[in-house]
């Protein structure tokens, strides 16, 4: 089967590869539908990477597929069954896996990220890392829960409340999701900040009533100017904009860091957050949310349909990639055998 290999820094290879086949009982065979691009393995593929992972996997970690295969103890899907992936595997052990934050486990991995992904026809996983989802939800929504996960972890911490104005920094996919999740939990003004003018105009189609470019308007001023004492709360979604946030929120507000970009170095004024009484907090993947995911794309009371912006071919995934480099695409929809 045809598969995209995460090479070394910065080198993705498509190559013939063997069909993976079950080896421990409790695993489950998943012909893949559908795979997206992550923003994350966008860094990886940098050079330098800005996201760690292992060389010689299939790379993707955001998949839907069709059970072909059950190991002997599985229980909770059978063959037929549409499920999604969630692609992160803790050890169950540790302490944090027992005081029930397994999302922070001492010995956790990733599929698509450390072992072989879904960026290929077929992927072999463990039956506790699906979940069945029903097939009236499009694959192309359904593909979607991973980073909607993470989104929803993210949002309970902040818990916004009714006409809460937000800054979102970053308009890329986890940013629209942002920007959907809390237009939904009552935000009041939705500012979202971005480099990329493209980015910014799907935003408005997310639910943002203000962008701004940072290249063309002074982002201090105009959200000072629009929420008068600053943003209620503000999210970073790039990884590198902590200092930023700082600025943008008002006294007594609370920061969401969420971006990851492991060479980001910056210099944090700890008094300011002291003297403002600002509350930051960081997350990190998604903590037991794929039954309330699922239940959300069920009723569909997301505009996820506006966030698909291009569809291609496993074969033609390096364009697709450059796309999302330029800042020209939201979700990228990869079919293996299209």
């Amino acid at each position: 089967m045809l598969s995209a290999i995460f090479e070394d820094v910065g080198k993705l290879t498509l190559k013939e590869v063997d069909i993976p086949e079950l080896s421990n009982a409790d695993e489950v065979k998943i012909k893949v539908e559908v795979a997206s691009i992550c923003g994350s393995d966008i860094h990886i593929l940098s050079d330098p990477p800005t996201h760690p992972a292992t060389p010689g996997i299939i790379q993707g970690h955001e998949y839907i597929g069709e059970v072909i295969e059950i190991g002997n103890n599985v229980q909770n899907v059978e063959v037929g069954d549409r499920v999604i992936i969630d692609p992160t595997t803790v050890c169950g052990h540790c302490y944090y896996c027992q005081t029930g934050i397994q999302n922070v486990c001492e010995n956790f991995s990733t599929i698509g990220i450390f072992k072989d992904g879904g960026w290929a026809s077929y992927s072999v996983v463990p039956s506790k890392n699906v979940y069945k989802i029903s097939k009236k939800v499009p694959v192309e929504i359904a593909v979607l829960a991973e980073p909607l996960s993470c989104v929803i972890n993210g949002s309970e911490k902040i818990q916004t409340q009714p006409g809460d104005n937000v800054v979102i920094l970053g308009a890329g996919p986890m940013g629209q999701l942002f920007t959907q999740v809390q237009k939904v939990a009552g935000a009041g003004q939705i500012i979202t900040v971005d480099l990329s003018d493209y980015r910014l105009e799907h935003a408005k189609k997310s639910g943002s009533t203000h962008i701004i470019n940072p290249t063309k308007e002074n982002v201090e001023q105009l959200v000072q100017d629009i929420t008068k004492v600053g943003a209620d709360i503000v999210i970073d979604c790039v990884g590198v904009l902590f200092d930023q946030t700082i600025e943008l929120v008002r006294k007594g507000g609370k920061v969401l860091l969420v971006g990851m970009n492991e060479n980001a170095n910056r210099p944090i004024k700890q008094c300011e957050i002291t003297k403002k009484e600002i509350t930051v907090m960081g997350t990190i993947i998604q903590k037991n949310h794929f039954p309330k995911v699922i239940k959300i794309l069920e009723a569909n009371i997301l505009n996820l349909e506006s966030l698909i912006t291009h569809r291609t071919s496993l074969r033609d995934i390096h364009e697709a990639i450059k796309t999302m480099r330029k800042g020209e695409a939201i979700k990228i929809m990869v079919y293996p055998e299209k």
